[in-house]
């Protein structure tokens, strides 16, 4: 065997590792140095338990409880809406809403199934539930379906919230909260009209929004809405315990709510309308508006010695209960709204004028044409005739353009302007009614020569059925003018009364001038042979006297911006007794088809039922005959 080569080293064997690594410092310097860097970790983690747990739970507990509480208001009692008498027009009832939070319900069966797992399943907890509330409540609330098949589905679902059912009882709601704490109650307000459609365009509607911030009722429309503050209240405000991210869910369970400060109701309306009269006035409205075929229909009807309106109705009503089916044509009310010319029931500013400057007396008597030229346009009455001898009185009563048109020229364009100021016109009464438009008189200054023609006979100007009846009230009144209003007060919780500032009066002409005046337009409701009857004949009541005026406005015909011939406002003012004022009644109809163009009828029907309702004594004296037209027989 040969032997090892010489002069060459021995050779290593070969290592599949490598060469093995240089070490530094002492292995066991380092474990025994870990080691009490852990020990020393546990030690102060088991401090810190000690200190959490032992001497600071009770404060972190309320932290914790002060992350999860939530502040949120307490809706205050909407004041209700009165009639002048104290019954209740609109007012509001106590509800609430039932909910659920599945998910928090789910968890907690859960936990309870830990400690006892003989409770049931959860779908039996659930359809337990449903059962219940199908009991309580019925199967259906206001619409809502309470069955227990449709309670069950919602309680199954797997969310954060779910509403059971809206406008409950609190006292039936009280009955299913207390006997499970998984379903929460929320406070609601139901604003209730229990006379459906009365006063209703007046009224107007109010309802609860919950989405809004913060939820409470609100008005809609009407007074509910332009009174809304007052109405209202200031809310009050409560800690509950809500849902971790989402504070809008209340957690379900007693003692998981306190108050912070109590809400304050709100005021109620005492409105200046005698429900009993409403009721009369809008169903005889809405009956003579269908019977005439006219488009729409408006009455007024104003105490004469006050101003306040004790109805006002329109033939197009609705129910604010049901709110949501109303059409906007049926929630205007025309009554202050629209605007109109009112035709020849504007002649009574030429009459006024004319007898408080001297100009004529009741029997003076005009030679009156059946046309009259003013600047570049021809007038006409609404007849055909020969030169008549009419008295005063009689171009009043007989309606006629000419005759008022000679009379307007003999008090002048600045007078007559100022006589218009004063009645009123072309601004807006200030009644408290919302939606309430000015309506339009020219200004003197951009008069043209025709505008005179136009204005003493009810033409180019523009006015509201609450203006026109006001109008006749500073007749019936004195010649006082007393703003038209329909809030009479303010009443608080405690019922202390606040009545509203009644409106500054407007002296438009003496007392002498407007009795004159009254007494004139009696002849407009006289019926006598040998054309002696006046233009609104059919208004007058017997046993009564009564003063008014009639009036019949040509439309504009958008097709040729020009008057029609078929298209009219229909229009009656008038006194009642006009011996002793106590009402005045102002009527409009949009284009009647049918029926007679005149709201006569309408104005004899409304004052017998007044005279009815408010036991109108009868006049101590029939009113005299007097002449329109003299003849020579």
């Amino acid at each position: 065997m040969p032997g090892p080569s010489r002069g060459r080293p021995a050779r290593r064997p070969l290592s599949v590792r490598g060469a093995a690594p240089k070490r530094r410092g002492n292995s066991r310097v380092r474990l025994a140095v870990g080691r009490l860097l852990l020990v020393g970790a546990l030690l102060a983690a088991g401090v810190k338990l000690v200190q959490v747990q032992g001497f600071q739970a009770e404060a972190l507990s309320a932290q914790a409880e002060q992350q999860r509480a939530t502040p949120i208001d307490i809706p205050a009692e909407r004041g209700s809406i009165l009639d002048r008498n104290g019954n209740q027009l609109a007012f509001s009832v106590e509800a609430r809403a039932l909910y659920a939070v599945p998910r928090i319900m789910r968890s907690n069966w859960a936990k309870a199934m830990e400690d006892n797992p003989k409770i049931g399943s959860f779908e039996q907890r659930i359809a337990d539930i449903a059962a219940f509330v199908e009991q309580t409540l019925g199967k259906e609330v206001g619409g809502q379906k309470t069955d227990r098949d449709t309670v069950f589905a919602k309680l199954s679902r797997d969310t954060t919230y779910v509403e059971l059912v809206d406008n409950v009882e609190p006292a039936k709601a009280a009955v299913i909260t207390d006997k499970y704490d998984d379903i929460g109650s929320e406070y609601r307000a139901v604003r209730v009209y229990p006379n459906g459609d009365l006063a209703s365009n007046i009224i107007g509607a109010a309802n609860w929004r919950k989405n809004e911030e913060p939820p409470a009722t609100h008005g809609l429309m009407g007074l509910e809405n332009s009174q809304d503050n007052l109405l209202a209240g200031k809310n009050g405000r409560r800690i509950v315990d809500t849902m971790q991210g989402n504070d809008d869910v209340v957690i379900p369970g007693p003692d998981r709510s306190r108050e912070l400060a109590a809400a304050t109701p709100g005021k109620s309306l005492e409105l200046t309308l005698d429900v009993d009269t409403q009721y009369a006035l809008q169903r005889m409205v809405t009956r003579y508006t269908q019977d005439t075929g006219a488009r729409t229909g408006s009455a007024v009807v104003l105490d004469s010695r006050t101003g306040e309106v004790l109805a006002m109705a329109n033939d197009k009503t609705f129910d604010p209960n049901d709110f949501g089916k109303a059409t906007e044509e049926q929630m205007r009310n025309v009554a202050v709204s629209s605007v109109f010319e009112p035709g020849s029931v504007n002649k009574v500013v030429t009459a006024a004028a004319a007898i408080e400057d001297g100009i004529y007396q009741p029997d003076s008597v005009l030679q009156v044409d059946d046309r009259i030229k003013v600047a570049d346009r021809l007038i006409k009455d609404a007849t055909e005739h020969e030169v008549l001898d009419m008295t005063f009185t009689g171009v009043f009563a007989k309606s006629s353009n000419v005759g008022t048109l000679m009379t307007a020229q003999q008090v002048g364009p600045d007078r007559f302007s100022d006589m218009l100021r004063k009645f009123g016109l072309g601004k807006r009464t200030q009644s408290g009614l919302p939606g309430e438009e000015p309506g339009y008189v020219p200004p003197r200054n951009q008069w043209s020569g025709s505008t005179f023609g136009n204005l003493p006979i009810g033409q180019g100007l523009s006015m509201t059925l609450l203006q026109m009846t006001g109008m006749y009230q500073a007749i019936a009144n004195d010649g006082v003018r007393i703003p038209p209003r329909v809030i009479r007060a303010e009443v608080s919780a405690d019922g202390t009364r606040k009545e509203t500032p009644r409106p500054e009066s407007v002296q438009v002409v003496s007392p002498q001038t407007a009795k004159t005046v009254r007494d004139m337009f009696r002849a407009v409701v006289q019926k006598a042979p040998q054309q002696q009857s006046g233009t609104g004949w059919q208004a007058a009541l017997p046993g009564y006297q009564v003063s008014g005026k009639t009036g019949t406005a040509q439309q504009v015909d958008p097709k040729c911006s020009c008057y029609s011939y078929s298209d009219h406002w229909i229009t009656f003012a008038g006194i009642f007794p006009a011996d002793n004022p106590r009402f005045v009644v102002g009527i409009m109809l949009d284009r009647p088809t049918k029926g007679g163009m005149t709201a006569a009828p309408l104005f004899h029907d409304i004052a017998s039922y007044l005279a009815q309702r408010f036991q109108v004594p009868m006049s101590a004296d029939q009113t005299p005959f007097t002449p329109l037209i003299l003849t020579s027989n």
